[in-house]
């Protein structure tokens, strides 16, 4: 497997390589791996071009807020690093706001729990919607944040369907040619 240069170990094992939050989301997904890589490695892109991984195992948690008569309006879209989320199609309309966007940077640290550059859908409270990609859902081994930037998470696409408030939202994304 891609992660085997790695030497993952099981999530529990490990719990000093995981934010408290996401340690509480993970009861739920016992096959999840952990292993510890370099913060400055964090982001996907610097990561894949290290170690030469494949963009469709790595999975980007894009938080996103709109508002709609004063009342804000967010999720949180998982999309591999090989596709884009259609924030102003699919997700704009099913959030039912005229403007969507990115959570800044403050708002999505303070209210997710976890450093930027290593936001998860695991662990993050239900007023974050979670909303996959069938190209998600299918992959077998995907790597995502584990809530800190010193570690990344394995664990199968599907098993993030079993997060509170996770849904499959056809359409959510395009692969980026």
């Amino acid at each position: 497997m891609w992660f085997d240069q790695f030497s993952p170990v099981g999530a529990a094992e490990r719990p000093d390589l995981i934010s408290p939050v996401v340690r509480d989301g993970l009861r739920q997904i016992s096959e999840a791996l952990v292993f510890e890589i370099d913060p400055a490695l964090s982001d996907t892109a610097a990561l894949c071009g290290t170690y030469n991984l494949p963009l469709d195992s790595m999975g980007n948690a894009v938080l996103v807020t709109g508002r709609r008569n004063g009342e804000e309006r967010r999720c949180c879209c998982m999309v591999l690093a090989d596709h884009r989320a259609d924030i102003n199609g699919c997700v704009r309309g099913r959030l039912d706001v005229r403007k969507a966007s990115f959570a800044h940077m403050e708002d999505a640290v303070a209210s997710s729990g976890m450093e930027y550059g290593a936001i998860t859908p695991v662990g993050l409270d239900d007023t974050w919607p979670v909303w996959l990609d069938e190209s998600v859902r299918d992959v077998e081994w995907l790597c995502i944040g584990s809530g800190v930037r010193n570690s990344k998470l394995i664990l199968h696409g599907r098993s993030l369907l079993t997060l509170p408030g996770a849904q499959l939202v056809p359409g959510l994304t395009s692969a980026i040619s």
